[in-house]
Protein backbone atom coordinates (compact mmCIF):
# COMPACT_ATOMS: atom_id res chain seq x y z
CA UNK A 1 0.00 0.00 0.00
CA UNK A 2 1.68 3.34 -1.38
CA UNK A 3 1.39 6.66 1.36
CA UNK A 4 -1.51 8.13 -0.72
CA UNK A 5 -3.89 4.78 -0.22
CA UNK A 6 -2.49 4.84 3.59
CA UNK A 7 -3.00 8.67 4.18
CA UNK A 8 -6.48 8.06 2.04
CA UNK A 9 -7.16 5.10 4.58
CA UNK A 10 -6.41 6.69 7.83
CA UNK A 11 -8.31 9.41 7.45
CA UNK A 12 -11.61 7.66 6.30
CA UNK A 13 -10.98 5.44 9.68
CA UNK A 14 -10.75 8.67 11.19
CA UNK A 15 -13.79 9.30 9.78
CA UNK A 16 -12.57 12.88 8.40
CA UNK A 17 -11.59 14.36 5.29
CA UNK A 18 -8.11 15.31 4.75
CA UNK A 19 -8.25 19.06 5.84
CA UNK A 20 -10.71 18.17 8.75
CA UNK A 21 -7.71 15.50 9.71
CA UNK A 22 -5.34 18.52 9.01
CA UNK A 23 -7.03 21.00 11.45
CA UNK A 24 -6.80 18.33 14.22
CA UNK A 25 -3.52 17.19 14.01
CA UNK A 26 -2.41 20.63 14.21
CA UNK A 27 -4.64 21.26 17.17
CA UNK A 28 -3.30 18.58 18.57
CA UNK A 29 0.61 18.97 17.60
CA UNK A 30 0.07 22.88 19.08
CA UNK A 31 -1.47 21.35 22.30
CA UNK A 32 1.65 18.96 22.41
CA UNK A 33 3.93 21.88 22.11
CA UNK A 34 1.94 24.23 24.72
CA UNK A 35 2.73 21.03 26.99
CA UNK A 36 6.72 20.43 26.17
CA UNK A 37 7.04 24.51 26.49
CA UNK A 38 5.02 24.29 30.24
CA UNK A 39 7.22 21.51 31.32
CA UNK A 40 10.55 23.01 30.41
CA UNK A 41 9.99 26.20 32.03
CA UNK A 42 8.37 24.19 35.22
CA UNK A 43 11.75 22.42 35.18
CA UNK A 44 13.85 25.47 35.30
CA UNK A 45 11.35 27.40 37.40
CA UNK A 46 9.45 24.76 39.32
CA UNK A 47 6.83 26.94 40.73
CA UNK A 48 5.62 27.86 37.26
CA UNK A 49 2.85 25.39 35.70
CA UNK A 50 2.79 22.89 38.51
CA UNK A 51 0.07 20.92 36.97
CA UNK A 52 -0.58 22.39 33.87
CA UNK A 53 1.49 20.05 31.61
CA UNK A 54 0.15 17.20 32.95
CA UNK A 55 -3.72 18.29 32.56
CA UNK A 56 -2.72 19.82 29.16
CA UNK A 57 -1.45 15.96 28.20
CA UNK A 58 -4.25 14.10 30.27
CA UNK A 59 -6.83 16.72 28.30
CA UNK A 60 -5.09 15.58 25.28
CA UNK A 61 -5.31 11.42 26.31
CA UNK A 62 -9.01 11.65 27.67
CA UNK A 63 -9.44 13.73 24.10
CA UNK A 64 -7.59 10.65 21.87
CA UNK A 65 -9.60 8.10 23.88
CA UNK A 66 -12.76 9.58 23.32
CA UNK A 67 -12.49 9.77 19.76
CA UNK A 68 -11.32 6.25 19.67
CA UNK A 69 -7.76 7.32 18.16
CA UNK A 70 -6.14 5.46 20.97
CA UNK A 71 -5.14 1.74 19.80
CA UNK A 72 -2.97 -1.01 20.75
CA UNK A 73 -0.57 -1.24 17.88
CA UNK A 74 0.67 2.48 17.70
Amino acid sequence: MNIISKSIKHCTDSNENYFKHMIVAIKIALNLLMASIMAFIHAIIPAFFEKGASKKIITLHNYLKKKNRINHEN
